[in-house]
C-alpha cells in the first residue's frame, strides 16, 4: 500500500473495512496503481444513447466482451457498465478488473429535459452477484425530479455500505432552470460535486467545467473574491476544493468524441488542477482498438507525470 493511497483512505476512515478494501482495490489496480489517481472505462452509452449511435463507428464495441478486454489491456483502474454488459463477461473475466455496476439508467427514446429521472435498472444484490467493488448512480441536480434521485441514492448507498461496496455518483446538472451553457459552468459543476459529496459518494464524476457562470448570485462571489476561472487548471482546483476541500475523490468525464491531442491537453489541465483521474468512455471505445489502447495508455502517462 503506497503512502498516497493510505492518505486517501484516511479521508474515509468512518467507513467499514469492506468499503475501504474495495476503494483500495480500485486505487491499487492497473497502470495508475498506488498513485492515488484512477482511469475508469464507463460503457453505459448503449443504454443511454442507443447501440447505433454508440457503437456503429467501431463495430467491435457492440460486443460486451470487447470492453472488458479494452479496460484490462490498457491498465484501467475499473470498468463501469449497466447490468447486461457486466453480466455478459463477469464470469469470464472474474478477478481481472474491478467492476462498478451502474444501477440507474435512462434511454433517449423519450426526452424530458426539464425533469430527467433515471430508472432503477439494477441493485446492490446484483452488484454482489457480479463481484463488483461498488455501484454507480446518476443524479441530475437542477431537475425538478432531483429530490427523488437524492432520496434514491441515499437508500441505495446505505444498502451498498452494509454490503461493503463503494458508491460512485455521476453528478450531471440538468433541468429547466439551467441554460445549456450553465450545465457545465464552473459554479454549477462545483455545486454538483458538493452535492454528490454530501450524498456520501466515495467517488464523484463530473464534467470538466467551463468558464461560464450560471448564477448571478455566484457571479458576485467570484468577483468579490477574485476567484480564478480563466484556465481549466484553475477551474479544476475550484471543483476539487468544493468536494470537501479535496478530501473526496473527484474524476472528470471525457465528454463527446474529439481528437487525441484535444483529449490529452484537457487531461493535462485537469491533472495540473488536482483531478484524481478520468472516466473515459466514448473517446476510448469509439476508436479502433489500437488507437484506443494508445490513447488510454497516454492518459495513464499524463497522470503518472510522464508528459
Amino acid at each position: 500500500m503506497s503512502p498516497r493511497v493510505r492518505e486517501i483512505l484516511s479521508w474515509y476512515d468512518s467507513e467499514t473495512p469492506g468499503v475501504l478494501t474495495n476503494l483500495a482495490r480500485i486505487m491499487n489496480h492497473g497502470g495508475l496503481a498506488g498513485t492515488g489517481k484512477m482511469l475508469i472505462l464507463p460503457v453505459d452509452q448503449g443504454f443511454e444513447h442507443g447501440p447505433i449511435r454508440s457503437f456503429a463507428i467501431n463495430p467491435d464495441a457492440y460486443d460486451p466482451l470487447y470492453h472488458y478486454e479494452l479496460a484490462i489491456e490498457t491498465g484501467c483502474s475499473a470498468y463501469a457498465a449497466p447490468y447486461g454488459f457486466l453480466k455478459a463477461g463477469a464470469a469470464r473475466f472474474a478477478g481481472e478488473i474491478p467492476l462498478i455496476l451502474k444501477i440507474n439508467n435512462s434511454d433517449s427514446l423519450f426526452s424530458n429535459s426539464e425533469s430527467p429521472l433515471p430508472a432503477f435498472t439494477s441493485s446492490v444484490e446484483a452488484a454482489l452477484e457480479l463481484g463488483c467493488v461498488g455501484i454507480g448512480f446518476t443524479i441530475y441536480p437542477g431537475s425538478t425530479a432531483r429530490n427523488s434521485m437524492y432520496e434514491q441514492i441515499a437508500e441505495a448507498s446505505k444498502e451498498a455500505r452494509k454490503a461493503g461496496l463503494i458508491t460512485v455518483i455521476w453528478s450531471y446538472a440538468r433541468g429547466k432552470e439551467l441554460s445549456k451553457e450553465g450545465e457545465t459552468g464552473i459554479d454549477v459543476i462545483s455545486y454538483a460535486a458538493q452535492i454528490a459529496a454530501q450524498l456520501g459518494a466515495h467517488i464523484i464524476k463530473v464534467k470538466p467545467p467551463t468558464e461560464f457562470i450560471e448564477q448571478p448570485v455566484a457571479q458576485k462571489v467570484f468577483d468579490e473574491f477574485s476567484l480564478r476561472t480563466k484556465s481549466l487548471e484553475d477551474r479544476t482546483k475550484l471543483v476539487i476544493r468544493s468536494a470537501f476541500n479535496g478530501r473526496r475523490i473527484v474524476i472528470f468525464s471525457g465528454g463527446a468524441a474529439k481528437a487525441k491531442d484535444e483529449v490529452l491537453e484537457e487531461v493535462k489541465a485537469l491533472s495540473q488542477g488536482g483531478s484524481f483521474g478520468s472516466i473515459m468512455g466514448r473517446n476510448a471505445f469509439q476508436r479502433p482498438k489500437a488507437e484506443a489502447i494508445e490513447l488510454l495508455k497516454d492518459i495513464v502517462g499524463v497522470y503518472c507525470g510522464e508528459y
